[in-house]
């Protein structure tokens, strides 16, 4: 009984305190049926509340019920007004969801009294990306409390984001129903959020002196959190924030929640959750995707990556940044890239060192690196950066390039001394990589497109079986499916028909480093590995480096991907088999057991009908008769080399990578191990198999 009288007092004393004895006032939900009373103008309102999103307009969210005010009526072209019926002002605030257009008096919500505008509001976006996300706005209205009112709201501006939405609108004695905000005295390194899964996303802002300085959705937790994100604030300390939530419910202790920190709030579980894999890189908290502007520089491997870093599904999308000496051992380090604005993201794209400063960048002993990325509101922008990579300046004539696309990558076209960027471009519905030229990453001319791709563009130079004298350009996107040919540093000519390149469940958007040094020459690639994380504060993770070789088959050049071979720093033998004969009675790995694992081997098929390599209940099974490798559900044709069938395979957490033949065939699998099964098998059936090499490694965690 104690307990719920304290929770009642809880919800009650907020009010109390304020004042509030009266019950909120409705004066229009729009969940009715037509507008009743209100006055209607012009053609953007029609007859009747919206029910959410109208045709051709990004998705609605932020609205309450299933009706609101919705100006898009027939696109932005359309105009008018709608105006509410007179009512007396008896409470001292009223309140209202708002989103749409930010142009005041023409995409707006006004109060009048005695026939004068007395308070107005707008939406927040009068440029392009954005989101059509209603927030809540309050007004103080205590002066004209007992006054007559009336509220109007205008669609008068036709073009891009030429409308207007509204919902619940409602007088309140209470200040704080929705919109809540809290000040703090930055003090630490951090601001940790709590996060609830499947929780409203709610706008977020950080405000420094009056400016917004950081600005993000969030699934914000009212109290219990599933989890906490952070952000790093050190670059403000001593500075006092405002942190505004939208939307935010009369009782939510989210905004209460939100502290600072020197560390991570949960940093004591950090790389040891349940699922994180263990020596393939995730990112610390949130969502991960694409890898971005992987260059080495100075002995450093970075890898950028996009990046939500307050939830675990994809949005807000900013660059993270890890670096690496081994490509083995990660260290994420702070944001890279920040959104200019709300809705304006920085999508994919690469990044190179400068070497002759053609930018004029320079401002120190060493080349500067500079990136190309996407930004969603404005098109193709390069930074700098001139330590390192550890931050970048915004080159203030950005967008350099212009176009209906994303996701450049940068090389050097060392025969024509000039730069060149690969861009997806769609045109006229159809799916294309366009290649620009430049001279100084600055000014970028058109030089031509090659149509079937998506997402992406990867271009480079590989030698056919190490031969310098005999090298192909290879061209890819976010599939990986790829073309061999030739490249003049405008126009890539195809020599096949597109390959496949990788066989498994998880590949995606991979991308190849820049500036390795000659003395290395390797081509390491790597790609999103498109794995869910249930339950855990992070989602997705890059799949383990890869070397890619071109080598001939009997099919023509093909690439091979191999684990880079620094994984060898990480391993340890468990187990070693050699020259075995392996009979369908004889399981060869019976009672070895483990969980991060690499294992090696080396046979002859025989009269077998199948040799099955079972990995804690998931089973890889080479087919002898139909010469074919699987996967749960995924096959991909294999045949003997030299009569031999050679596997490679590397076990973490929530993931198998086979590499077959010498890395001929490439599948790796997103999977869910039973959690209490650690065995492993090795058994054939139909015939005996002839093993020649049989190696269990341990593999260490990376983490620390």
């Amino acid at each position: 009984m104690q307990r719920w009288v304290l929770i009642l007092l809880t919800m009650l004393l907020p009010g109390l305190c304020q004042g509030q004895r009266e019950p909120d006032l409705l004066i229009c939900d729009f969940e009715g049926p037509g507008y009743g009373s209100w006055e209607v103008t012009g053609n953007a309102f029609g007859n009747a509340p919206a029910r959410g999103t109208l045709p051709g307009q990004l998705v609605v969210t932020g609205f309450r019920g299933r009706g609101l005010v919705n100006s898009f009526l027939n696109g932005d072209e359309s105009k008018g007004t709608l105006t509410s019926p007179p009512f007396e002002i008896e409470r001292r605030y009223i309140h209202f969801l708002i989103g749409g257009g930010g142009y005041p008096r023409l995409t707006c919500m006004d109060l009048i009294v005695d026939g004068r505008i007395v308070r107005t509001a707008t939406g927040r976006n009068n440029r392009p990306g954005g989101s059509e996300r209603l927030s809540s706005r309050v007004w103080d209205v205590s002066d004209f409390v007992g006054r007559t009112a009336r509220i109007r709201i205008v669609d008068n501006h036709a073009g891009h984001w030429g409308h207007i939405t509204v919902d619940h609108i409602f007088q309140s004695n209470s200040q704080t129903d929705f919109d809540q905000s809290k000040e703090l005295l930055l003090s630490a390194r951090y601001l940790n959020f709590p996060v609830k899964n499947g929780a409203a996303k709610r706008r977020a802002r950080v405000v420094i002196d009056g400016s917004t300085v950081r600005e993000f959705e969030i699934e914000l937790a009212d109290a219990d959190p599933d989890f906490w994100v952070f952000l790093d604030v050190s670059a403000f300390r001593g500075k006092t924030a405002t942190i505004e939530v939208d939307g935010l419910p009369r009782f939510s202790h989210g905004l209460n929640l939100i502290g600072q920190d020197d560390d991570i709030k949960g940093a004591e579980d950090l790389y040891r959750e349940k699922y994180r894999p263990q020596f393939h890189f995730t990112s610390r908290r949130g969502w991960n995707n694409d890898s971005n502007g992987l260059v080495f520089h100075k002995g450093l491997y970075h890898l950028y990556y996009q990046h939500n870093p307050y939830g675990i599904q994809w949005g807000n999308m900013h660059w993270g940044h890890a670096v690496s000496t081994d490509l083995v051992h990660w260290t994420e380090l702070p944001i890279a890239l920040y959104p200019q604005q709300f809705g304006d993201w920085c999508f994919s794209g690469s990044a190179v060192v400068d070497g002759n400063d053609t930018a004029g960048f320079q401002s120190g002993d060493d080349p500067p690196i500079v990136a190309a990325y996407t930004s969603t509101g404005r098109g193709e922008c390069i930074v700098y950066s001139n330590d390192g990579g550890m931050t970048f300046t915004e080159y203030e004539d950005n967008p350099v390039v212009k176009h209906q696309g994303r996701d450049p990558k940068v090389i050097w076209y060392g025969p024509g001394r000039h730069w060149v960027m690969a861009l997806y471009h769609e045109i006229d519905d159809k799916r294309t990589i366009a290649f620009y030229t430049s001279d100084d990453l600055k000014s970028w001319q058109y030089a031509s497109l090659i149509e079937g791709f998506y997402e992406c563009p990867e271009i480079f130079e590989l030698p056919i079986d190490g031969d310098a004298d005999n090298a192909r350009w290879v061209l890819y996107a976010a599939d990986g499916t790829y073309l061999i040919g030739a490249f003049d540093g405008k126009t890539f000519t195809p020599e096949s028909d597109k390959i496949r390149f990788d066989y498994g469940n998880c590949f995606y958007a991979s991308q190849t480093y820049s500036d390795i040094p000659p003395a290395d020459g390797r081509r390491i690639q790597i790609a999103w590995g498109r794995v869910e994380m249930p339950g855990m504060p992070f989602n997705q993770m890059m799949l383990f480096p890869v070397e890619l070789t071109l080598r001939t088959t009997d099919d023509g050049p093909r690439l091979f991907a191999v684990p880079v071979r620094e994984i060898e720093r990480i391993q340890t033998p468990l187990r070693t088999w050699t020259n075995e004969k392996l009979t369908p009675r004889k399981d060869l790995l019976s009672g070895v057991r483990g969980d991060l694992l690499r294992i090696r081997t080396r046979f002859e098929p025989g009269d077998a009908e199948r040799v099955t390599l079972d990995i804690r209940g998931v089973r890889i099974v080479y087919d002898a008769k139909a010469r074919q490798l699987s996967c749960l559900d995924k096959t991909a044709p294999l045949s003997p080399k030299d009569g031999a069938i050679e596997l490679d395979v590397l076990v973490d957490r929530t993931s198998i990578e086979v590499f077959a033949n010498t890395g001929r065939l490439y599948m790796p699998m997103g999977v869910k191990f039973a959690d209490e099964n650690r065995s492993l098998r090795f058994f054939c059936e139909g015939g005996p198999i002839a093993v020649e090499s049989l190696e269990v490694f341990e593999i260490a965690s990376t983490w620390p």
